[in-house]
């Protein structure tokens, strides 16, 4: 039976446990000039109607190193501009592809996809979730501290997909997760209550950048305006400036806090340039990680 990976609470806690091993087993491997063809003969689909840097590349790239050949389809440039129907997208690639990653702006649409294929559908970003991006941050954090529990992660800034699937981690894994969002831009009411409930450590949700740091191993930014707001960008701007990541808001959290960016960065606004380029970021080693946790990702989830 095909598995689809929509978003975290799609995996549990065994899951993810198996897919870190397998990611750190797989950038060694690579690092050693091992050539693993698991994926022969297999073609990946993307389907993206949002634009993409690591995304894309990391999925095209590991599906290369792992043998098979993937297929880029800007949204745009398929039938689904001209209103066909989602249903029958996703039948009909069932027939051609072995799996497909797609990223869009509705996980209402991304999941109708997955309901109609027949082959495994990966969520690659939608307006919710961004469910690979969180896994391979995980693997950052593991890979430089160890692990997981009894770290202090704290989220600064707007409470967007990103910090939805750092929610959805955190009902699965044991984490310390403390989310500061300015009033109104707080993560999804129903999306933190299922979160809250199901937690495995402590969720706490503060509007106080200041007081969320203080002690933080580990501290996650993002753009202020996703795409999809970006007619709000100078009203954020203001409302989110206290929110910026800046070596004074750093001073208050551990001496040895990692900071973390999923990227694109908007040096002077979420996160000040000297942070990102800083002694504390880990926002390269975090991209690079997304290559080897894509890896295991298509392979756990499309059959060899």
């Amino acid at each position: 039976m095909k598995k689809d990976l929509l978003t975290l609470r799609d995996l549990n806690a065994d899951d993810c446990e198996a897919l870190f091993k397998r990611s750190f087993e797989l950038k060694e491997r690579h690092a050693s000039g091992i050539a693993d063809r698991t994926f022969q003969g297999k073609t990946l689909g993307l389907i993206f109607d949002k634009p993409s840097t690591r995304t894309r590349v990391s999925f095209e790239a590991a599906m290369a190193q792992l043998g098979g050949t993937s297929l880029f389809l800007n949204a745009q440039d398929t039938q689904l501009i001209r209103n066909e129907p989602i249903d029958d997208t996703g039948r009909v690639l069932s027939r051609y592809l072995d799996g497909v990653v797609v990223r869009t702006y509705s996980q209402n649409l991304l999941e109708e996809l997955a309901a109609a294929a027949s082959i495994p559908v990966i969520n690659g970003l939608t307006d919710l979730y961004h469910p690979c991006q969180v896994l391979s941050d995980l693997m950052t954090i593991l890979e430089k501290r160890g692990k997981l529990k009894g770290l202090k992660i704290v989220w600064v800034g707007d409470g967007n997909n990103v910090a939805h699937s750092w929610l959805n981690a955190a009902a699965i894994l044991p984490l310390d997760l403390v989310v500061a969002c300015p009033e109104g831009y707080q993560p999804d009411e129903t999306i933190l209550a299922a979160a809250v409930k199901d937690t495995k450590g402590r969720i706490v949700v503060l509007s106080d950048p200041e007081e969320a740091v203080r002690d933080a191993d580990v501290i996650y930014t993002d753009v202020w305006a996703s795409m999809g707001h970006e007619s709000e960008h100078g009203l954020r701007k203001k409302i989110f400036k206290p929110y910026q990541v800046s070596q004074g808001l750093l001073a208050m959290a551990k001496q040895d806090v990692m900071v973390m960016h999923c990227l694109p960065a908007h040096r002077g606004e979420e996160i000040a340039a000297d942070v990102l380029v800083g002694a504390h970021s880990v926002v390269w080693d975090q991209a690079e990680n997304k290559l080897h946790m894509h890896k295991a990702i298509l392979e756990r989830f499309i059959s060899h």
